[in-house]
């Protein structure tokens, strides 16, 4: 039996047999089932039609068909490791130097986001000689046993933080100690870190890597204020670390303004490593780790091969490529600036309307929506986001963020302003929040 031929309730049924518990589900409580989706829309075995605004990894839009097919040829041709000589890999790593600031110009292939932090983890160690890590406070950068070490999102439930693991205030200017009215946040959050960095030195620690996301997104759809990361590099750097970007869910065009949302900082602003994963395959396993050359030259001089099996095979190039061709030729950076302003105009009008949105957030498609029960204290609506999630199930919808009141709002790049307007609606809560006083959870 094909698999949406199947009822979906056999199908739910199989999955708690076979497959672990930890492996979670959206909208566990009532989970749909996708059996195809094309551009902006899935679609379940019913053929409901769901507008996706939480694809990170659709960049391009389900199923594109110059990206299917790139794939389809490359596989009727070639399909091998990396250590043959070819021109896919060569042309991939071209391709994405041109994107980067000069500086950053080699690349290594893996297949996901936590291949890449990793691999970006094992650099910063043998570059500096130094073991230790900062990173920001509810950060996730993986699932691998060494980056649930660095990921608080993760590791507070787990073993705990570890020795060499040092953890600094994210720079949130609407709900962190600095907020929007502060004189300098950017200066105040660099000088948490600063302040991290010398408390571990006291103790005879050595400091590796900073390692954020150039926009934080499990920790709430944060945007650090502009200056924040040259300070907080300056700092990194003066104790003997490198920087490291984390642009997996953020970059390849997603913020508008800029190919990388590192960009946001300031052009004179270059991390030492930048990780890169999920969008830039559209739903193919590819992930890219770009570093300086002093960084890279350091990890060669250790004599050890880094080989990954299916890291930078023809296949992937192949659909990487198309990745950043399709970027191009349909515009969609530029587009990603337009209807990202546009939706951000939409959700401010819903701010303004009800009291429960408290902020509105954001750069290109890349937008949270921070709920709230009381402007003065701004305490977290976590049970009004989930109701509102659960009553927006058919625009895929997904609340986030580190206290479960903030919506994350990451759409495929070639949505239109009419499906964002659609969206938009759905969003309105004229019946489904009335206010932070009357919402309450409902059937």
């Amino acid at each position: 039996m094909a698999a949406d031929q199947r009822p979906k309730a056999d199908t739910l049924a199989l999955r708690q047999r076979l497959i672990s518990s930890s492996c979670r589900l959206f909208f566990p409580e009532d989970p749909v089932k996708i059996v195809r989706a094309q551009g902006q829309y899935m679609y379940d075995e019913q053929g409901a039609e769901y507008i996706d605004c939480i694809s990170n990894v659709a960049h391009v839009g389900h199923c594109h068909p110059l990206v299917v097919q790139a794939a389809h040829e490359q596989n009727q041709v070639l399909n091998t490791n990396s250590r043959y000589l070819h021109d896919n890999i060569v042309d991939y790593a071209q391709r994405l130097s041109e994107t980067l600031p000069e500086q950053l110009c080699v690349f290594y292939f893996l297949n996901s986001g936590s291949e890449a932090n990793d691999l970006a983890l094992r650099l910063a160690r043998h570059y500096t000689g130094h073991q230790d890590v900062v990173v920001l406070d509810h950060a996730y950068h993986g699932h691998l046993s060494s980056l649930i070490d660095i990921s608080p999102y993760k590791f507070r439930n787990l073993d705990g933080q570890k020795e060499w693991v040092h953890v600094a205030p994210l720079p949130d200017t609407y709900r962190g100690p600095y907020r929007e009215d502060h004189p300098n946040p950017a200066m105040a959050y660099a000088n948490e870190v600063k302040r991290v960095v010398s408390s571990a030195q006291e103790k005879g620690r050595k400091i590796a890597a900073f390692f954020a996301e150039s926009l934080p997104s499990v920790g709430g759809q944060i945007i650090p204020p502009a200056g924040y990361f040259s300070q907080v590099a300056e700092h990194i750097r003066k104790a003997g670390g490198v920087f490291v970007a984390d642009e997996i869910q953020v970059g390849f065009g997603r913020v508008g303004k800029h190919f990388w949302a590192f960009q946001l900082q300031g052009k004179d602003f270059v991390p030492d490593i930048v990780t890169m994963g999920k969008s830039i395959g559209n739903g193919h396993p590819v992930a890219c780790v770009a570093a300086t050359q002093p960084v890279a030259r350091a990890f060669e001089a250790t004599g050890v091969e880094y080989f990954n099996t299916f890291g930078g095979s023809p296949v992937s190039c192949a659909v990487g490529l198309a990745v950043l061709n399709v970027l191009e030729k349909e515009q969609l950076q530029d587009h990603a600036t337009s209807v990202g302003s546009f939706l951000m105009q939409l959700l401010g009008q819903q701010k303004i309307k009800h009291p429960i949105v408290g902020d509105v957030r954001g750069v290109g498609l890349f937008i949270g929506v921070d709920l709230i029960k009381d402007e003065a204290t701004r305490t977290p609506a976590t049970e009004e986001a989930a109701y509102l999630v659960s009553r927006s199930l058919r625009d895929s919808e997904w609340s986030g963020g580190m206290e479960g009141n903030r919506s994350q709002v990451q759409p495929v790049s070639h949505n239109t302003l009419g499906v964002l307007f659609q969206f938009s609606e759905e969003m309105d809560m004229e019946e489904k929040v009335r206010s932070c006083e009357t919402l309450r959870l409902q059937p």
